[in-house]
């Protein structure tokens, strides 16, 4: 007999980035590209924002990749197939704009690369021509090649190490593509704050609409705490009910990077305790 938020199935994309399959029909019959939702793995523990990569609402499956960087992290990724997750929550925000919009370059880095991936998949459903740049750290960080692949036009690939395609970011070929002069009607940028910054500081002199599904600090994923507040066209708007896709353009980035660097300090000691099995 599965149980609600049992994982079915888990596995390891690259060092530290994991995988899994959840059984939670409730959110899987509702969920669309875009939402995230939020997981809390045991009593103490803290709520994890997450995006939903995949779903099956037959099965009443959620496929959620993540990257083990904190404390609440490295405890879901110790979680293993048959093991409960204790709490799942959504699907939260509002799902990405999917239209009939022309030629759309999406751009996915690092771990976010699984994130860009339903949306890619959706623009392509809905007639787009899809030119996907993902991009990471080195060939054995990159996640998710074959699936973007098969939902894009044209797959181009990035890393700073130049181990697999390109030497450099996912600006840099966005850059290109740009100046190459090939008419481009939409942008939609998942990655870190600042390559989302970058991003957009490229895409901002051609006036081309550009999105970006924000990742700030989130606690209720409700509207209610306020943790989630970003700076859009000089206004203050909580990514959790109003987003977490925004005009990338408007966005403050600087805002969003200074508040996700507001507890590092505090996050660095506790997974230290953690991981010397003093927390």
């Amino acid at each position: 007999m599965i149980k609600m938020n049992q994982i079915l199935d888990k596995r390891e994309l690259a060092p530290g980035i994991k995988e899994m399959v959840i059984y939670n029909p409730n959110i899987a019959s509702k969920v669309k590209a875009g939402q995230f939702i939020v997981v809390r793995v045991c009593e103490e523990g803290e709520r994890i924002p997450l995006n939903v990569v995949d779903w099956d609402g037959g099965r009443g499956t959620l496929k959620i990749v993540f990257q083990e960087v904190g404390v609440s992290t490295y405890k879901l990724g110790k979680l293993g197939i048959g093991d409960l997750i204790m709490d799942v929550v959504g699907p939260l925000g509002n799902p990405s704009e999917i239209s009939l919009f022309g030629t759309v370059i999406c751009v996915g880095e690092g771990v976010r690369i699984s994130a860009i991936y339903p949306v890619a998949r959706e623009l392509k459903k809905a007639g787009n021509k899809v030119i996907s740049i993902i991009g990471a750290k080195s060939k054995e960080l990159l996640i998710y090649m074959e699936e973007m692949r098969g939902v894009s036009d044209e797959l181009r690939i990035t890393t700073d190490d130049g181990s697999e395609g390109r030497r450099g970011l996912v600006s840099d070929e966005l850059r290109d593509i740009l100046e190459s002069g090939l008419k481009i009607d939409r942008i939609v940028i998942v990655g870190s704050a600042m390559t989302m910054k970058m991003c957009t500081e490229v895409t901002k002199p051609y006036h081309i609409k550009t999105i970006a599904s924000l990742n700030p600090i989130m606690i209720c994923g409700m509207g209610m705490c306020g943790a989630c507040r970003v700076e859009v066209a000089g206004k203050t708007r909580f990514t959790c009910i109003e987003g977490p896709e925004f005009d990338a353009h408007q966005v403050n980035f600087d805002v969003l990077m200074m508040r996700l660097n507001a507890y590092k300090t505090e996050e660095q000691m506790a997974l230290k305790r953690f991981l010397e099995g003093r927390g």
